[in-house]
């Protein structure tokens, strides 16, 4: 049972991750929309993150896979498939010539994949407490049997 602990703090920590990026690549999407930085440095800060996000996503929900937790890996999935489509169409980064043109789709994109993350992170957040209560009383039910306290 502690090593369902850990899987929950682990998938805890790489959802806010995951939104932490998402929120980086909108933030910079937007700062290029009000012209604060030029296209260049928007879509080199972009895509120096893209791979990242996508593996730590990749690697979440090949861990629900193998541990047997459907229902996250279910949830992930599709958004996985998605992602191995672009990297494998070699779409994943962005254009610096044609950034102005997909500002909008990029950012509906961007913001669509924050909102899933969110949904995701409320799920992680109820099964990272019940499982850590559930292991407190396990762990107090073994102290009473023994006959320690």
């Amino acid at each position: 049972m502690a090593w369902e602990l850990i899987l929950w703090l682990f998938a805890f920590v790489s959802i806010i991750a995951l939104i932490g990026l998402s929120a980086y690549q909108l933030i910079c999407l937007s700062d290029l929309e009000f012209d604060y930085i030029n296209p260049y440095d928007s879509s080199s800060r972009i895509n120096a993150v893209v791979i990242p996000e996508f593996m730590v996503q990749g690697i979440l929900c090949i861990l629900f896979l193998l541990t047997w937790h459907w229902f996250p890996f279910c949830i992930m999935a599709p958004i996985t498939y998605y992602h191995v489509k672009l990297y494998s169409r070699k779409k994943h980064l962005i254009d610096v010539t044609e950034i102005f043109r997909l500002l909008n789709g990029e950012k509906k994109y961007r913001l669509i994949k924050l909102s899933f993350y969110c949904s995701i992170f409320i799920i992680v957040i109820y099964r990272l407490v019940t499982t850590a209560v559930l292991l407190l009383i396990e762990e107090d039910d073994g102290t009473l049997q023994s006959g320690i306290f």
